[in-house]
């Protein structure tokens, strides 16, 4: 349950900061970034940074960009509560294709 809380705090919209979720919790910050990373290499989208989605890095945008391959324009528009609007996710579909022919 609190793993599941600290999944929700830490990616969009809210994005809160390890360092405030620590603090707030009593959890070692260590544990919270072991989480992350976890979390990241699970194919989750739990960005690097607190940064809005424009300031993700490469990685992250293609994460978002893979996980909405095969979803549908209802699927699509539940990741605006995640605070990854539909233009955002179009630009970095077509960065991804340019970059990558």
């Amino acid at each position: 349950m609190v793993k599941t809380d600290v999944g929700r705090r830490t990616s969009p919209p809210a994005r809160q900061s390890v360092t405030q979720i620590s603090n707030e919790l009593g959890i070692h910050i260590a544990t919270l970034y072991a989480w992350r990373k976890a979390w990241r290499l699970q194919g989750e989208v739990v960005p690097a940074s607190e940064k809005d989605p424009e300031g993700w890095s490469t990685a992250d945008k293609l994460t978002v960009v893979l996980e909405l391959a095969g979803l549908n324009t209802t699927e699509i528009g539940a990741f605006r509560e995640r605070g990854l609007f539909p233009v955002l996710q179009i630009c970095w579909r077509q960065a991804a294709q340019d970059h990558h022919g």
